[in-house]
């Protein structure tokens, strides 16, 4: 076996250790990932819910139906709460721009921009 044609098996063999090392390590890092997630990562998290406290039929309905109606009543809550909150934004916004130099209130803006497009903040677009 020349040089050349050992250096490609050993290429090859590489290859084939790193693919099956990043196989293997994303398998690992999935299973972390969703044993860190309440109720996992994927799927229906009702039946998993369910699955995990063995609720019976009845029990997952009526389950199901608590959910339903809590997140009716928050969405319900938030929406009656909308108005005073953006008064109250807009209020701290004119404090601010008493106390902020027009360069500062342009970054303090640009910064809160950025914070509500990585999903932090409660700004109007945020609910």
């Amino acid at each position: 076996m020349t040089n050349v044609t050992r250096n490609r098996w050993q290429v090859r063999i590489a290859a084939l250790i790193i693919f099956v090392l990043g196989f293997t390590a994303g398998i690992l890092a999935l299973n972390v990932y969703r044993r860190a997630r309440p109720f996992g990562g994927s799927g229906n998290r009702m039946d998993e819910l369910s699955q995990r406290l063995q609720l019976t039929a009845d029990q997952k309905t009526k389950v199901q139906e608590i959910f339903n109606n809590t997140r009716e009543q928050i969405r319900s809550v938030r929406q009656e709460m909308d108005p005073r909150m953006d008064e109250i934004r807009r209020q701290a916004d004119g404090r601010l721009q008493t106390v902020l130099t027009p360069e500062q209130w342009q970054q303090f803006q640009k910064l809160r921009d950025e914070r509500q497009r990585r999903g932090r903040g409660r700004g109007p677009d945020d609910r």
